[in-house]
């Protein structure tokens, strides 16, 4: 039987879920994204994030086009540095995109912030994505 899901906030760009399985859920929507949406949709990750102050997102790519350029540098640049600080956001388990190309973009944002204190792994299957994030999770309560 499926969780039920408690939806936080969705537009054009994707949904954002409170999971009742003990993190936050990010899925986006198949097909081009505005940039006024897709800064609105990771806004409300953002505090989604630092409402349930652990630290965890699950991020569904599998519909999910290439990031533009554009994107990538808001990404990189103003989002993930400001959702680590204000968010708390530590552990990004990342489904993998369809797209080829999708999934190179999102290797280089990875990439050009891996200097941030977090940790990100990358997953082909749902299940995996969610016991991976679920176990960094319990090791970060363990060592507090």
């Amino acid at each position: 039987m499926l969780p039920l899901y408690r939806i936080y906030y969705e537009n054009a760009v994707g949904r954002v879920v409170d999971d009742p399985q003990g993190f936050a859920r990010l899925t986006y929507h198949a097909g081009s994204r505005d940039a006024d949406a897709m800064a609105s949709l990771l806004g409300h990750v953002t505090r989604l994030l630092a409402q349930r102050g652990d630290g965890g997102l699950l991020v569904d790519q599998r519909l999910m086009t290439p990031f533009t350029p554009a994107e990538q540098a808001f990404v990189i640049q103003q989002w993930l540095p400001r959702t680590v600080v204000e968010g708390g956001y530590r552990f990004g388990a990342v489904i993998l995109a369809e797209n080829a190309f999708a999934r190179l973009a999102t290797r280089a944002v990875t990439t050009a912030v891996r200097d941030l204190p977090m940790r990100y792994q990358y997953f082909e299957q749902e299940p995996e994505a969610i016991a991976w994030l679920l176990h960094q999770q319990a090791g970060a309560v363990s060592q507090r």
